[in-house]
């Protein structure tokens, strides 16, 4: 069973004037403006560093040196802080850099800023991405991962593990077990000698009563394929892996927020799911997608 949320307060028309809205604008200047409350996770993707020039000069992802992004990130979510709720959480996407080959760590060097000012990292996802662009070099690995960190404003969160379990691999023809699907329903046919020697479920041959009926819990890399969307000059935020973090933090009716909204995929998943949205972009191009996409759906 998931973890309940704090009581809801009914929604104050200040409150009301923000939810199922984009909103064109600097992240910086429209958090606090926002209600004290109002999320329960924020799902987003920022510009990564020094990858793309959206002809802003407020835009993040353009600052001289990782540093000065990584306090430019840890800035924004600092000031988000409050506009989530007690029980609310955050999902953060990021790739890395290479700068003259070198690998820059980004990812994680937010990951740590974001602790320091106050968010409770609680795991870390790896992003597999089998559609991932090949790359020329020959002195390392093609990089085909992100990360995704998740964050929580408090130590009493808001969790539906259930959600998002995916289906059991021991019985199926993925299953790298000994015997595999054969040890299903025989009597002492699990070769198992350690930490479930007890377990007469498992020594019974009952190994279908030891899983979870809806599947598996949720493991830490997921292999999600870019998407593309016509409208925009660059893959997009997959839904997929979208629909996995508001299913798993915002209970029904609930609100999704994207600080960098971009062309609105997350306000778009969010509203298929039957949950609010908030975007905010400072690009008047990108909000003006985002908001066709939402009206024609």
């Amino acid at each position: 069973m998931p973890r309940k949320a704090t009581k809801k307060k009914q929604t104050k028309p200040k409150q009301k004037s923000y939810v199922d809205k984009i909103i064109c604008g600097d992240i910086l200047e429209v958090a606090p403006q926002l209600p004290q409350g109002l999320v329960d996770t924020i799902v987003t993707s920022p510009p990564y560093y020094r990858q793309r020039d959206y002809g802003d000069g407020r835009q993040i992802g353009i600052e001289k040196t990782p540093q000065a992004y990584t306090d430019s990130l840890a800035k924004v979510f600092q000031r988000l802080l409050p506009v989530v709720k007690e029980s609310g959480s955050l999902w953060l996407v990021l790739g890395d850099k290479y700068i003259q080959g070198e690998l820059q760590g980004m990812p994680w060097r937010v990951a740590l800023a974001l602790k320091d000012v106050g968010w409770h990292l609680r795991s870390d996802v790896i992003w597999h991405k089998p559609n991932a662009m090949p790359s020329s070099t020959k002195t390392r690995p093609t990089t085909d991962h992100e990360y995704v960190f998740f964050f929580t404003k408090t130590k009493d969160y808001y969790y539906d593990a259930d959600a998002i379990r995916e289906p059991h691999v021991t019985f199926s023809e993925k299953s790298q077990m000994r015997g595999g699907r054969k040890h299903l329903g025989k009597r002492g046919g699990t070769p198992e000698k350690g930490k479930n020697s007890g377990n007469s479920n498992l020594h019974d041959g009952r190994w279908d009563q030891a899983f979870h009926p809806k599947g598996r819990n949720k493991r830490t890399v997921w292999s999600i394929p870019l998407s593309k969307f016509r409208e925009a000059h660059f893959a997009v935020f997959p839904p997929r892996l979208v629909e996995t973090c508001i299913n798993a933090s915002c209970p029904e009716k609930g609100l999704v927020m994207d600080p960098f909204s971009g062309a609105g995929t997350t306000a778009l998943v969010a509203k298929q799911l039957e949950r609010h949205f908030l975007g905010v972009d400072c690009s008047n191009e990108y909000c003006t997608i985002a908001k066709r996409r939402l009206k024609s759906t």
